[in-house]
């Protein structure tokens, strides 16, 4: 009998130390997924960790909306450089461009290539997406252009009355300089909307007004000299516009519509360069 209660009471110790183990195990992980508004909430039970709450759960939160864009981009400061030109249609041989600029023929405004430049500033650009998927955009914004038009001979510009004479001065330095208060608007075709510096092109128009114009010489009989004046240019220019995105490169161009001079001479101005912009 003592024999028989004696194995009963070893069984019965056994049993309740292999309970005593089974129920130390750690449970299985489980992860629960809650979605609140544009986050996604992620609940993990599992064992104790650095990561853990209060309450013994992992907690992971993101944003699902994060790398969203919004409709509407802004670019703050752009900044083109480029050349400039003008095409000449001028019929030197007529009343209207013999009294504006006497004895005067197309060499007379020829320019140096290399130093007749284009510079472009535009407070900002904005971009407003028209499509879902943001590959069609209305691009707009405001700057302002300014035209370098490097002369190579020694012709200057004259006021009350405005004309043209040919100087007795050697100048260095001989340019008619006009700039341009200007607010462009394009049609823009994005093809990897989800990068920054993507591939696409914009075309559109730009309307400029001119706010101010000016001639800078320098001779050594004279000096450096500015004659400020509106010089007959027309106090407004439409031009096509357009530009390329090309990665990290960018390129713009643009050509007026219409004669810039009121009176005697005929030239549709154009420009075409790099633009320093971050979309």
């Amino acid at each position: 009998m003592k024999r028989i209660l004696f194995l009963l009471t070893g069984t019965l110790s056994a049993l309740s130390v292999l309970a005593q183990t089974d129920t130390t195990k750690s449970p299985e992980n489980t992860v629960d997924t809650i979605r609140v508004g544009g986050l996604i909430i992620i609940k993990k039970k599992g064992p104790h960790n650095d990561d853990r709450d209060n309450s013994g759960v992992n907690i992971d939160i993101s944003n699902r909306h994060r790398n969203k864009k919004g409709n509407v981009e802004t670019n703050w400061g752009i900044f083109d450089l480029g050349f400039a030109g003008f095409n000449d249609k001028t019929n030197y041989s007529s009343t209207a461009a013999q009294a504006f600029a006497p004895g005067s023929n197309a060499d007379w405004f020829s320019t140096r290539t290399s130093k007749t430049t284009n510079v472009n500033v535009w407070f900002f650009m904005q971009k407003l997406a028209v499509d879902k998927k943001h590959v069609v955009n209305l691009k707009y914004g405001l700057g302002l252009e300014m035209y370098n038009f490097r002369f190579n001979e020694n012709i200057r510009f004259e006021k009350n009355p405005t004309k043209v004479i040919m100087d007795n001065i050697s100048y260095s330095k001989n340019k008619l300089v006009a700039e341009y208060i200007t607010a462009p608007i394009m049609l823009n075709f994005d093809f990897t909307p989800e990068r920054r510096r993507g591939f696409g092109f914009s075309a559109g128009i730009s309307a400029g007004y001119l706010y101010a114009s000016r001639q800078k010489l320098k001779s050594k009989e004279n000096g450096k000299q500015k004659i400020r004046d509106d010089f007959n240019l027309e106090p407004f220019k439409i031009s096509y516009i357009g530009e390329i995105n090309l990665g990290e490169v960018k390129l713009y161009g643009s050509y007026a519509t219409k004669n810039m001079w009121k009176k005697g001479l005929d030239w549709t101005p154009y420009s075409i360069g790099i633009r320093f912009s971050n979309w």
